[in-house]
């Protein structure tokens, strides 16, 4: 029984107990905190996921409906951006291996021009393409060296390269430029050659071997 602020309870013959209605609440909210009480309830995790996928809905439902044509113009939007995130993963290449770009050239001793293109034919023919390219660039580079169109330099990347070779054969400037981003391709960003890129380093190999040189007087 409740009177004014207090509870009474009374049983039987015993004199009546009298708990203040703060007490009685207190009292109450102990026994609730029990761990028996919420033996059935989901965990911290389980709450934070399904909270976690209740507002994933929410915001999926709000963007469906801002946007053009409902949920399949979302779903298109969505498809254009995978589309093109797997377009820049396919040029870049992976991630962790394009920031390696640059590296030497040549990674052996010293061998000439015929033998690194031995051992471009010699890949090619066994189908190991990013093999063929790498050789026929080292093939190309080399061959330059010992027409002395490029000085003989340790350390040279093939970025550097067709950068110098340009300047004396002009006209096959962007040739060398692809042939160099080939090659940083397959060496270091984690690309596959084919046949026809193989193909085209080549034709760039044997074309140069024919180009005479453009002459520039020294700078003074």
């Amino acid at each position: 029984m409740s009177t004014g602020g207090l509870i009474t309870i009374a049983g039987g013959d015993a004199p009546p107990v009298t708990t203040g209605r703060e007490a009685a609440r207190e009292a109450a909210e102990r026994e609730l905190a029990k761990p028996i009480y919420h033996q059935d309830e989901p965990g911290l995790f389980q709450r934070a996921l399904d909270r976690f996928w209740e507002w994933l809905g929410e915001f999926f439902d709000r963007a469906a409906g801002a946007t053009p044509g409902g949920g399949l113009g979302l779903l298109a939007i969505a498809l254009v951006v995978v589309l093109a995130a797997a377009a820049l993963w396919w040029r870049l290449g992976k991630p962790g291996r394009t920031a390696r770009g640059g590296g030497t050239l040549f990674d052996e001793g010293p061998r000439s021009a015929a033998d690194h293109r031995a051992a471009a034919d010699a890949h090619a023919a066994a189908g190991r393409w990013n093999d063929a390219v790498r050789e026929r660039m080292r093939a190309v580079v080399r061959s330059l060296e010992e027409r002395t169109l490029l000085d003989p330099r340790p350390g040279r990347t093939a970025d550097e390269a067709a950068a110098e070779a340009a300047r004396s054969l002009p006209g096959h400037a962007d040739g060398l430029r692809a042939a160099a981003r080939a090659f940083d391709d397959v060496t270091y960003g984690g690309r596959t050659a084919d046949p026809d890129t193989y193909a085209r380093l080549r034709t760039l190999d044997l074309t140069l071997e024919r180009t005479r040189p453009t002459l520039t007087e020294p700078t003074p």
